[in-house]
């Protein structure tokens, strides 16, 4: 019995030293022998694109948006702009209006149903070969869509995502935790480009080929997780591009990254379940084992961390060890608390709590997300992370 309690407790331990340590090296391993391009070379001539933002009440930053985009390295001649308006009931409307003699349209939701709704109505309008998806709050650099769009001349790819980089407006602010795990991700997806595809887009900066755009895709579920696999469905390839950055707000609390983490988990686990054949490794091969390590593990562990702590409590009865272990896991939370107490005021030694309460946020978070998406609760509602105000476009040096 006491082995079986020792195996459930280490089960998520396993779960997550596989998914965020020894698959990151095997992709790494491979690569080195098989290794695919994560650039393209500059094209001669470029296929139409059209940008898509989805929106709802974002009077504060689409102004800056759209200004940025305007101003990308792209051919003017071949390039749509359109705003989808999830019936917003701010000024964000009337501000894309201001743009229609620069070229910028606005299709205007009827009632609001959310990002993936908004996303199956406006490919309707949209001219170009390529549809490129980004946020009102993100920013693009110049030179990113041109290295984006760049991917396509290779006809095995159906979808290219671009690289975030997080940034802050706010003078020291240092948000490790988000910061560190986008970087981590951006490099997690290079490495599964030179082996063979990611399995999930950015959803703040990628492109797919038209037809690949499913309009009647189910709107409580993620797209931009999708798109890798509807791409892999009907043969094509999905690629992380290096060069194509976009810069990407902090979100502008901790809870506001806690609930876009249960919005972002949810859904992505409902979108699995949808795509669920895709795991099967007799049909999909490399690609199911990598969608496997990346999602599936990923989440798994958050189901097996209430099943470990019991087991724990039961071991601690006649283990030391276990005692030790949940005393460790005790003072982790309480940190965690402290940390959600201090806030933005922690400074200097003081950020272990901020990194402790950026850990319990999330593991509270996951838990959330897995209970909503085995008892069927829907979240199609988008509701936009807001996020510490507009970078520029600059792309800092450190990136």
């Amino acid at each position: 019995m006491h082995l079986v309690a020792w195996i459930v407790v280490a089960a998520p331990m396993v779960c997550a030293l596989y998914a965020y340590a020894l698959y990151p090296l095997l992709l790494y391993a491979v690569s080195r022998f098989a290794s695919r391009p994560t650039a393209w070379p500059v094209l001669d001539a470029w296929p139409t694109v059209s940008i898509t933002v989805p929106c709802y009440n974002e009077e504060a930053s689409i102004a800056v948006t759209l200004e940025a985009l305007l101003r990308v390295d792209y051919p003017a001649d071949r390039l749509q702009i359109v705003v989808v308006s999830d019936a917003s009931t701010d000024q964000t409307d009337d501000i894309v209006r201001e743009f229609a003699p620069r070229g910028v349209e606005l299709l205007r939701m009827p009632e609001r149903k959310g990002k993936s709704a908004a996303e199956n109505a406006v490919a309707l309008v949209c001219r170009g070969e390529i549809l490129v998806n980004t946020d009102a709050s993100i920013r693009i650099p110049r030179g990113s869509l041109k290295k984006l769009v760049a991917a396509f001349q290779d006809p095995t790819i159906g979808v290219a995502s671009g690289r975030d980089a997080s940034v802050s407006s706010v003078p020291g602010d240092a948000a490790g935790g988000e910061s560190g795990y986008v970087g981590y991700e951006m490099l997690v997806r290079s490495l599964e480009t030179r082996v063979e595809s990611i399995v999930g887009a950015s959803g703040c900066f990628y492109g797919i080929r038209k037809p690949l755009h499913d309009t009647t895709f189910p709107e409580d579920l993620s797209r931009d997780f999708a798109c890798a696999l509807i791409a892999r469905e009907h043969g094509y390839r999905s690629v992380s591009v290096d060069g194509a950055i976009a810069l990407v707000p902090r979100t502008a609390s901790l809870d506001s990254e806690y609930r876009r983490k249960i919005r972002t988990m949810s859904r992505g686990l409902n979108t699995l379940w949808f795509k669920r054949a895709l795991l099967n490794p007799f049909r999909y091969g490399r690609f199911a084992l990598m969608l496997t390590s990346h999602k599936l593990l990923r989440w798994l562990y958050y189901v097996l961390i209430p099943f470990a702590i019991i087991s724990l409590g039961i071991l601690s009865l006649h283990s030391g060890v276990a005692r030790a272990l949940l005393a460790l896991i005790g003072a982790g939370v309480l940190c965690g608390a402290i940390g959600l107490a201090l806030g933005n005021a922690a400074r200097g030694a003081a950020r272990i709590f901020s990194l402790a309460a950026f850990v319990l946020a999330s593991h509270a978070a996951g838990g959330v997300a897995w209970w909503r998406a085995i008892t069927g609760s829907k979240s199609a509602m988008w509701e936009p992370t807001r996020r510490r105000g507009a970078p520029d476009t600059q792309v800092p040096t450190a990136i």
